[in-house]
């Protein structure tokens, strides 16, 4: 019998008052029966279960039975291991163990704590009593199934160890062939083959990957994604930037009570009659340059200060003139036609702005409008969250550069070059990483560049079935990378694959698109831009969502397998409460021009044994993608 057909005996103890009251559903067990089930990485039965109260002695006497009696070879707690009072997991298994095992449960924590911070709270431990091994989980399903995956390709060789098995060194040999297991999320088990991927018969026949939904990869790509570094900028370069800090005005707007309109300065008081016109007040000039007094009045021109002396403004339009200077270079005497207010057409100093107000938020993404803003209240340096820089790789022996003429069984790289102006058309520093062959040492050296440079790398190809479709390989076994997930229930795009590794203390953001140009611009609207928007302290980062009416030249629509993300142009007619989704016709995945004039990515159903089309007419929900 191999190390592959021998099951694991395991027993679930959840440790929780409420659970054991019947106030809650047991969740947390029930997710890992059936990760067990699945046979995720580890051949196991469980052969008992059970929930018991926050109490030291219950949970030790069962943790004690299973041991000593049951012998278990392997038992799981779940919950009980926070900072709470009733949180006593961990210390009713240090008194049942009789040696640690630090190791599962600082794997448990490191991971953790590469999704929230909240893990450094999880105090799991893990040891052995006999020939049986106990491991802490936390109580929240989601991190049951995190933590479990984290450490069970480890399991069933530390259950041999313990209870020295004569299959140690067959399971010792095949781990050590492997590559390292990757992280996981929600119920995937997804892992890289064990065996050789840079020689051609031993490749992998079938993905280990789960396929996961658009939704839940874009829940882990955005889960992965922190904001970069702040920076200092001119304010005339913030149009598109997010503000890292909120801006407060300097001065109050007006900073003096200013005229509303073109007239006479005037004592309100005075009432109506003739006035002596003394001076003027024009846009720029001094407050003590014009000094009314009651009888008197002075011109004023929009936005000029409200001279002293006077307190209302009276329009050109409700006076008369009185008297001039010869010349008609000077008034002399007015009349007041109109009653006048006190106050009457002026703005107080600080009306529209006080000093110090806060003008724009933190996490606002600057437009024209506020870049006026700005000039207005005096901040012309402004601090923003740094962009990513992302570098653009293709891969494939096929592909060669587009200036020079077409060599036999080559094709002209256009991955590469509509990925780049693409994303510096959304406004992100790119590097241009250029095309690796599709060889170990090529993969290296180019993904090693591209980490210098960039803070994200987007490749396209190499994430299929053939036999050259090296590229996660090379990320976990030479990159010690870990991949996120590698298949997606999307049509185009099935083998997107989304990965991060540390280089050089840093961390670096891997999405490997397909190689298929349509697919390859289709993955990176719904995956690499959000990150990039979330990354750059946008706190807005999928597409826009609209309905829209389906309609096609052939009057149906065919279904595919999979959710099919369908390019379309948007158009809106006046006569329709809803835009026209026109599909840009043949949407083969290597056909780059149906994305030529794609404003729109219409989601369509997976097909059903009832449902093969749908008709023209259909409401469907569209990505907007463009608007041009």
């Amino acid at each position: 019998m191999t190390c592959e057909d021998r099951k694991i005996s395991v027993g679930l103890l959840t440790v929780s008052d409420r659970c054991y009251q019947q106030l809650t559903e047991n969740i947390s067990g029930r997710c890992l029966r059936e990760l067990i089930d699945r046979g995720c990485h580890l051949k196991a039965e469980v052969l008992v279960e059970e929930c018991v109260p926050d109490e030291l002695e219950t949970i030790t006497t069962v943790l004690t039975n299973w041991c000593d009696c049951m012998k278990l070879n392997l038992i799981f707690t779940l919950g009980g291991t926070g900072f709470s009072p009733r949180d006593i997991t961990p210390e009713a298994t240090r008194a049942v163990i009789e040696r640690e095992a630090p190791g599962l449960s600082l794997a448990m924590i490191k991971m953790s704590l590469e999704i929230t911070p909240l893990a450094m709270l999880s105090r799991p431990v893990c040891g052995i009593r006999k020939q049986s091994l106990i491991v802490n989980l936390p109580g929240s399903p989601k991190a049951v199934k995190e933590c479990f995956q984290m450490i069970a390709p480890s399991l069933q060789h530390a259950v041999d160890l313990i209870t020295e098995s004569k299959n140690v060194a067959e399971t010792h040999k095949i781990m050590q062939s492997s590559v390292m297991p990757v992280k996981k999320h929600h119920h995937s088990c997804q892992h890289i083959s064990p065996v050789d991927a840079e020689s051609v018969a031993f490749r992998p026949r079938h993905s280990n990957f789960s396929m996961i939904s658009v939704a839940e990869a874009q829940e882990i790509v955005l889960n992965h994604c922190n904001f970069t570094a702040y920076e200092a900028l001119n304010y005339m370069s913030g149009v598109g930037r997010v503000l890292a800090s909120d801006i407060s005005s300097r001065d109050p707007l007006p900073p003096f009570p200013a005229s509303m309109k073109d007239g006479y300065a005037v004592i309100a008081a005075d009432g109506l009659g003739v006035r002596q016109v003394i001076g003027a007040s024009i846009a720029g000039s001094q407050l003590d340059e014009v000094k009314v007094l009651p009888g008197f009045c002075a011109r004023i021109s929009t936005g000029a200060p409200l001279p002293p002396g006077a307190d209302s403004v009276i329009m050109v339009e409700e006076t008369k003139l009185i008297s001039a200077t010869e010349d008609g270079q000077e008034e002399l005497q007015i009349e007041i036609m109109a009653q006048v207010r006190h106050g009457q057409e002026i703005r107080s100093t600080g009306c529209d702005i006080k000093e110090g107000d806060r003008v724009l938020e933190k996490g606002t993404v600057l437009t024209p409008i506020d870049v006026g803003i700005l000039a207005t209240v005096g901040q012309t340096e402004i601090e923003v969250y740094a962009l990513p820089v992302v570098a653009v790789l293709s891969t494939g022996n096929e592909l060669q550069e587009s200036k020079i003429d077409l060599q036999p069984g080559r094709i002209r790289d256009s991955n590469r070059p509509a990925l780049l102006t693409f994303l510096k058309q959304q406004g992100f520093p790119t590097v241009d990483a250029g095309i690796a062959e599709d060889h170990p040492k090529a993969l290296h050296q180019r993904i090693i560049a591209a980490f210098e440079k960039a803070d994200v790398l987007v490749s396209t190809g190499g994430v299929s079935m053939g036999e050259m479709d090296l590229l996660r390989h090379i990320l976990v076994s030479r990159f010690n990378a870990v991949i996120h997930f590698g298949r997606v229930d999307v049509k185009p795009g099935k083998p997107t694959t989304f990965a991060s590794c540390q280089h050089e203390g840093k961390t670096k953001l891997i999405f490997a698109l397909p190689g298929n140009p349509a697919s390859a611009i289709v993955t990176c609207h719904l995956f690499v831009i959000p990150a990039l928007k979330k990354m750059s302290g946008h706190d807005k980062h999928l597409p826009i969502r609209i309905k829209a009416e389906l309609s096609n030249s052939t009057g149906h629509f065919l279904l595919d397998s999979r959710p099919e993300y369908h390019r379309v142009t948007l158009q809106w007619h006046a006569e329709k409460p809803v835009a026209s989704a026109i599909s840009t016709g043949n949407q083969r995945s290597s056909r780059l021009q149906s994305m030529s004039r794609a404003n729109g990515l219409a989601i369509l159903p997976s097909k059903t044994p009832e449902i093969l089309t749908i008709p023209n007419g259909t409401i469907v929900d569209v990505l907007v993608i463009d608007m041009f």
